[in-house]
């Protein structure tokens, strides 16, 4: 049985596998067709933090693929204290065919695929958000053609989505960019991973926008402080004042680089309203990607539980 803690858990032939097949029910939703693939299947999520995108994303993915969903907050798993996570964990994964965890810790998404009995999904923890960097990838392939020598430049945090962004990048042979303060890097015991896993990738560093994207083919941001960040907001907004994406920084990349944010965006702080809303921003698209790579992470996920072909079955 798979499950997609974080992107360390699949192999680069994984990666592009689920790229392809998203790519392919992507293709059929926009001609019309929504087969079921996984009919009378159970989805359930798991949030102790809220979302637009993720909830609607994989809620939407399994009405369309034939099967259901449910949503539970903390309170009503009972890991607010009222029952062990084991125990939780146990329960809800008899009751479903998948589990998709938005959490404030890696360990409990760890924690619940070392006790449940069907594929655990991390839809973001403090240290990786995976599905986010399957949306990017599948959303520059389609916007460039390919992946393979593409330069993203990543401006701000070295935050969970960054981490997933480098695995992701590392696994597709993409140039990543890393431009940001000092003290705001990478942790050690992540890089010694990436390296030992990939020993023949590196990341560019800088703390230079200008120079950083003048060879760019994607110019990426995300917020300076996340949620549970709230009381670092201040600092932060001082130490990447410098790292703001706006029309100017732009205009020091190629006319044809692209614009991406995972979204939400705080407009006026890392990115400007003209650049989000501007000829190269693929924002939106990118978000609409998030339902796509769910489904076809999902139809994956099945395939691989289960042994057999959810595309020839059906």
């Amino acid at each position: 049985m798979k499950h997609l803690r974080n992107l360390f858990d699949i192999t680069p032939d994984d990666f592009f596998e689920i790229l392809d097949l998203s790519t392919e029910i992507k293709s059929d939703f926009q001609n019309g067709i929504r087969k079921p693939l996984l009919e009378r299947k159970i989805l359930a999520l798991i949030f102790e933090k809220p979302s637009l995108r993720t909830r609607n994303s994989f809620e939407a993915a399994m009405m369309q693929l034939g099967g259901g969903s449910l949503f539970l907050t903390t309170e009503e798993t009972g890991m607010n204290g009222r029952e062990s996570t084991t125990d939780i964990a146990k329960v809800i994964g008899g009751y479903s065919d998948f589990l998709v965890l938005r959490t404030f810790s890696q360990q409990l998404i760890d924690e619940f695929a070392s006790h449940a009995c069907c594929p655990v999904v991390n839809a973001l923890s403090d240290e990786f958000h995976p599905c986010q960097a399957l949306t990017d990838m599948l959303t520059i392939r389609e916007c460039l053609g390919t992946l393979a020598g593409k330069k993203i430049v990543y401006l701000g945090d070295s935050n969970n989505v960054a981490a997933s962004l480098a695995i992701a990048s590392a696994m597709t042979n993409c140039r990543l960019h890393i431009c940001g303060p000092e003290g705001y890097e990478f942790s050690a015991s992540f890089l010694s991973r990436l390296q030992q896993e990939y020993p023949v990738f590196e990341i560019e560093k800088s703390s230079t926008p200008s120079q950083a994207v003048t060879d760019a083919d994607v110019i990426y941001t995300d917020v300076w402080a996340s949620m549970g960040q709230e009381a670092e907001s201040q600092a932060r907004k001082q130490a990447f004042a410098d790292f703001r994406v706006d029309v100017e920084l732009m205009r020091q990349a190629p006319p044809d680089c692209l614009f991406l944010h995972p979204l939400p965006a705080h407009r006026g702080e890392e990115v400007t309203d003209d650049v989000i809303d501007g000829p190269q921003s693929q924002v939106f698209a990118q978000a609409n990607n998030r339902m796509h790579i769910a489904k076809g992470l999902l139809v994956w996920l099945a395939s691989k539980t289960e042994n057999n072909s959810v595309l020839e079955s059906s």
